[in-house]
């Protein structure tokens, strides 16, 4: 008899593939409102929410903002935004 009680053992944990780490938080305005989106290091949307969410705050506490995301390397990041837009950004580069 094993010590199970009936009950079978969890299987093991899958170190499988992690998510990607947050690098960029980008704050822009989308139709009329303000979202945030995550990026990863090589600008892979990871994440997308309303900026008025209080998650934003404890995101960006601290860490200095560029205004702006018109460079080239936004430029398939952000496809769907116009260009005032893009220049209105508040874009949030994380140390982690």
């Amino acid at each position: 008899m094993n010590d199970g009680f009936g009950i079978e053992s969890p299987a093991r944990h899958d170190p499988g593939r992690l998510r990607r780490a947050v690098r960029h938080v980008v704050v822009i305005d989308a139709g009329g409102s303000a979202v945030a989106r995550l990026y990863s290091d090589t600008r892979e949307l990871l994440a997308e929410f309303d900026a008025g969410a209080e998650e934003t705050a404890s995101l960006i506490a601290g860490v200095p903002v560029q205004h702006g995301a018109q460079g080239s390397d936004w430029d398939q990041a952000l496809a769907g935004h116009s260009m005032d837009e893009r220049t209105a950004a508040e874009v949030y580069r994380l140390s982690v």
